[in-house]
């Protein structure tokens, strides 16, 4: 008997690990299902918490909702890191493959996102940019330590906004792709790809 509530007994999490874990669940819960669908009290139950603790940790669904999209967007820029020493046609492939998959698996939350950033949520918007910001960094940085890339990067201005622009155009791709344009995930790789590096040829 006594085992038995010991095996019942939960391990208290420190606040960093229970936000974490609803964070995790959101993720899942995002990725499967329309924003719209998603309740609040269903995340609270699968994490085994009261709704009023997960409101504690987030005063909206909003704001749930975007700490879900800025965390995985944390875990994005991680899964497409440069590699030092890689050329960047190679990794352009690696990172776009790595992206895709995440895009395809998380379709309802990566058109949530997108979608609340068009209509001018302004929460979602900073995020956004954010990320946006992020990935243009991560992208410039492999450019102008490449070899190919790297010795004219200096003197190309137009650069940035180049990037700037492939990232915008990315996400319209994907949009239209998750909205079943015929193409499979490797004629779309391949497609981002060639923008990319176009632009900056």
């Amino acid at each position: 008997m006594a085992a038995n509530r010991g095996e019942r007994t939960r391990r208290r999490l420190s606040t960093e690990e229970r936000r974490e874990q609803l964070l995790s669940v959101g993720a899942r819960l995002f990725s499967e299902s329309p924003y719209d669908e998603v309740w609040i009290e269903q995340v609270a139950e699968i994490a085994g918490v009261s709704r009023g603790l997960l409101y504690h940790y987030f005063p909206t669904k909003r704001d749930f909702f975007t700490a879900v999209v800025e965390r995985e967007s944390e875990r994005m820029l991680r899964m497409t890191e440069a590699v030092p020493g890689v050329p960047v046609r190679e990794q352009l492939t690696t990172g776009l493959d790595t992206y895709l998959q995440y895009v395809e698996a998380h379709a309802h939350g990566y058109r949530a996102f997108h979608r609340a950033d068009a209509a001018g949520d302004q929460t979602v918007r900073r995020v956004y940019r954010r990320a946006l910001a992020a990935q243009e960094r991560q992208i410039l940085a492999a450019l102008s330590a490449d070899p190919e890339f790297g010795p004219v990067f200096g003197q190309r201005p137009d650069v940035r906004l180049a990037v700037r622009g492939w990232l915008a155009f990315t996400t319209a791709v994907c949009l239209e792709w998750l909205r079943d344009s015929g193409l499979s995930r490797e004629q779309v790789r391949d497609l981002c790809a060639r923008a990319l590096l176009g632009v900056i040829a």
